[in-house]
């Protein structure tokens, strides 16, 4: 069973300095239909003008992952993280039993884009934690998972996080174990999952299915969470 979130069912906000969307359930927007799915709890499509973003504010007992599609974001916690995500790097952040971080372009000129993603922890109070890696995205590419396989980001739930990048005309394919399910978010372009249209900011929720074939019907950038 495949059941699409597409882009404009979205919550939109416009705060003059961000431009964001939000799957699920956040802050101001209250859907109870779409509170997340499985573990996943938040997916925010955020583009923050340049110079401006978030100022030191607190989280706990989330695991947090930012993928940079376009420019660059700085980023400051209380862990003792900082660094600069551009596209290709991955951040992970723990914020266990709490953090405090900020979140700014790191451009005067240019816009950033980015996706952040909040996943819910298989355990409270956790030790805070930061961590950030680039990779060669191609094809389905695992970026994050419980164990660090392939020399992916340690999360602190049952799921793998795959990104891809797929030219118009490639396919490639994902086995779901028994009992397992999906999100597939579309990030940029246009694909088609098991044969079932999906543009730019759409999502799939995917259970009761053995495999999913995605296939780019443009240039298509996507991400994958493989969940319990």
């Amino acid at each position: 069973m495949i059941t699409i979130r597409r882009s404009k069912e979205r919550s939109y906000f416009n705060h003059g300095w961000l431009d964001t969307y939000h799957t699920f359930s956040f802050a101001d927007y209250y859907d109870p239909n779409h509170m997340g799915f499985r573990a996943l709890r938040v997916i925010n499509d955020d583009r923050v003008a340049p110079g401006r973003g978030f100022g030191l504010h607190p989280h706990r007992d989330m695991e947090i992952i930012t993928y940079v599609l376009e420019g660059a974001l700085a980023h400051q916690d209380s862990s003792g993280g900082e660094g600069v995500l551009r596209p290709s790097e991955v951040q992970h952040m723990t914020a266990g039993a709490g953090i405090r971080h900020s979140e700014f372009n790191a451009s005067e000129t240019e816009p950033v884009h980015l996706l952040q993603i909040w996943l819910l922890p298989d355990k409270k109070g956790l030790k805070p934690g930061y961590d950030q890696k680039r990779f060669e995205i191609d094809g389905l590419t695992l970026v994050a998972s419980r164990d660090g396989r392939e020399d992916s980001l340690r999360v602190h739930q049952d799921v793998d996080v795959f990104a891809a990048r797929l030219p118009s005309g490639r396919e490639v394919k994902h086995k779901l174990a028994p009992n397992r399910h999906a999100w597939l978010q579309v990030a940029r372009g246009e694909a088609t999952v098991n044969g079932t249209g999906l543009g730019a900011g759409d999502g799939a929720a995917v259970s009761e299915e053995r495999e999913l074939v995605i296939r780019a019907t443009e240039p298509a950038e996507f991400l994958l969470f493989d969940l319990a």
